[in-house]
């Protein structure tokens, strides 16, 4: 006998209002095991794998890929008692059971205190989570009148929302649902006809690219740091000649042998070293409080094909030099290939972002929203330098600093900038200052 459950998109964390289906690992038909990924999800931040909750047989995919959903709102049904897929999709009011990771509804009972159990990703399975409608009384409802008309399209506004985000006009659709309407399925059909009018990528001589996910919440974030910090940034071009042999030389140690050493594992120590001495560049504005943060978690500016993400180190501070070696090297490559955590990207307290990967010398950094600065290390390239009274081609690179005027002041941010420079500059001080 048939028994389906609705699986609704959670609350991931981070305070998630609503994500897009990447890719589908399961068809309908296919059988599922608990904790088994059915899906890819893309929220603001990252690329998260769901895992089922409950065992059965796939019935019936509610979204499709490439589709934004909203929190709460069902994506997928499975039949848990056995029987087989229907030929049609189920109406909801043949749904016994509809799990619901979202605040309770009128009518509706959840158990106390649920308790998580071990999952692959993400949340949990709560035991008893699943919430019980009231059953129906047997009379029949009373018949609704017939609307009238009026010329408008019948669609809920889940499936407008639908239509929306995957470009298709609902004028051109003949409903297929009750008294007309249009249904999910309609959409998904019109969007995989051939014939079926799309929305072109390209008009005249404009592309319109959609704003969604990573981008769109890098977007809203670096707008609201840039026009609620005050931001200030200072420039030093520093002689790091030595720093790049120190490089080569750490390369050749056995306690690299397995891990790639770049300038950027030095910048990264070098202003590790600096917060310890002035521990108020690692605080954010709290209100009416400045709060200084013990633990530093370093955040790396990465560029993927998805926007552009901070990944952090959690406590960078304590990590020895092959340690954190290794943990930028796994961070780097994580964030490029998109597998990235929600864990990962946030807590951060203080960000370096690389720009002489891409072969310029310097920017002006926007803070990382919550944090009090973001250093950019520019390209290292030669240049004519005065070393020692006399002129020479040194290894140059420019830095710059950037920060939150309300926690730090010209002074101290100065000295941060300095003291990196100078650690840049002859790497022996990190020792002497650590």
């Amino acid at each position: 006998m048939s028994e389906l459950k609705r699986f609704k998109l959670p609350d991931v964390g981070e305070g998630l209002t609503e994500a897009e289906i990447v890719k589908w690992h399961v068809a309908v038909g296919d059988a599922v095991e608990v904790n088994q990924t059915i899906v890819e999800i893309e929220t603001a931040k990252a690329i998260v794998e769901l895992p089922c909750p409950f065992e059965g047989t796939v019935t019936e995919l509610l979204a499709a890929e490439g589709e934004t959903v909203d929190v709460g709102v069902p994506i997928i049904t499975v039949d848990v008692g056995g029987g087989e897929a229907p030929a049609e999709p189920v109406r909801e009011e043949a749904l016994k059971d509809d799990l619901v990771p979202t605040p309770e509804e009128p009518g509706m009972t959840a158990p106390e205190q649920p308790k998580r159990q071990p999952v692959l990703v993400g949340y949990g399975v709560k035991p008893g989570a699943t919430q019980r409608r009231p059953r129906k009384s047997a009379a029949p409802p009373p018949a609704r009148p017939q609307p009238v008309d009026s010329g408008r399209v019948l669609a809920k506004p889940p499936v407008r929302k639908m239509a929306k985000d995957l470009g298709v006009d609902l004028s051109t659709i003949t409903g297929t649902g009750p008294q007309g309407s249009i249904t999910r399925d309609d959409i998904r059909a019109a969007r995989q006809a051939p014939a079926a009018p799309q929305r072109p990528a390209v008009e005249g001589d404009e592309e319109r690219i959609p704003v969604k996910g990573v981008r769109k919440a890098t977007a809203n974030a670096m707008v609201a740091s840039a026009f609620t910090a005050p931001h200030v940034t200072e420039f030093l071009q520093v002689d790091v000649t030595r720093t790049m042999e120190t490089v080569r030389r750490l390369r050749d140690l056995p306690e690299f042998a397995q891990v790639k050493v770049s300038p950027l594992l030095l910048v990264a120590k070098a202003l590790l070293t600096a917060v310890a001495r002035h521990p108020m560049a690692n605080a954010t504005w709290d209100g009416e409080e400045i709060v200084v943060k013990r633990r530093v978690n370093l955040g790396i500016a990465a560029a993927t094909e998805r926007g552009l993400i901070v990944p952090n180190i959690k406590d960078a501070h304590a990590k020895p030099l092959p340690e954190l070696a290794e943990a930028l090297a796994a961070l780097t490559e994580t964030a490029r290939s998109g597998r990235a955590r929600p864990a990962d990207l946030s807590g951060g307290t203080i960000t370096i972002t690389n720009v002489g990967v891409f072969g310029v010398d310097t920017g002006t950094p926007i803070i990382t929203p919550g944090e009090a600065a973001i250093l950019a290390f520019g390209q290292v390239r030669d240049m004519p330098w005065v070393h020692e009274g006399e002129l020479a081609i040194r290894k140059v690179t420019t830095l710059a600093l950037s920060f939150d005027h309300r926690i730090i002041d010209g002074e101290l941010g100065s000295k941060v900038l300095r003291d990196v420079g100078a650690m840049l500059e002859d790497p022996i001080r990190m020792l002497a200052w650590n």
